[in-house]
């Protein structure tokens, strides 16, 4: 592993709650993915300029962050992490549902499913 890919920079930094983390260990039982990181990656698009992406990966490029949780490990490319400086990564179960939920500081607003955002200019 190189040292930018192991790095994690106090200035800039993803919190990941327990009940992610959880959540997260749950998913990657149930997906065979043991050995795999969540990625968490902001792409232009959705109803408010940018939307968030989750997916299993077991694939760590050079421009990686990883945070971690106990034994839990997401990733966040460089150009995200611009982005989502700051945010907590959170699962949240509640009489409406259940979902992960991010919540950034860099986001100026959010649609109502909170997949999308934007910042401001």
């Amino acid at each position: 592993m190189s040292e930018a890919m192991s790095e994690v920079r106090s200035e800039r930094a993803v919190v990941i709650s327990d009940s992610a983390a959880r959540r997260i260990a749950v998913l990657k039982a149930q997906e065979a993915a043991a050995g795999a990181f969540l990625r968490i990656a902001v792409s232009g698009g959705g109803c408010s300029g940018f939307q968030y992406g989750l997916s299993f990966d077991d694939q760590r490029n050079p421009d990686d962050f990883v945070f971690a949780r106990d034994d839990i490990a997401v990733i966040v490319d460089d150009t995200s992490l611009d982005l989502l400086n700051g945010a907590e990564i959170d699962f949240v179960e509640d009489l409406m549902g259940a979902s992960f939920q991010i919540k950034n500081p860099n986001a100026a607003s959010s649609c109502g499913c909170g997949n999308s955002f934007s910042v401001a200019v």
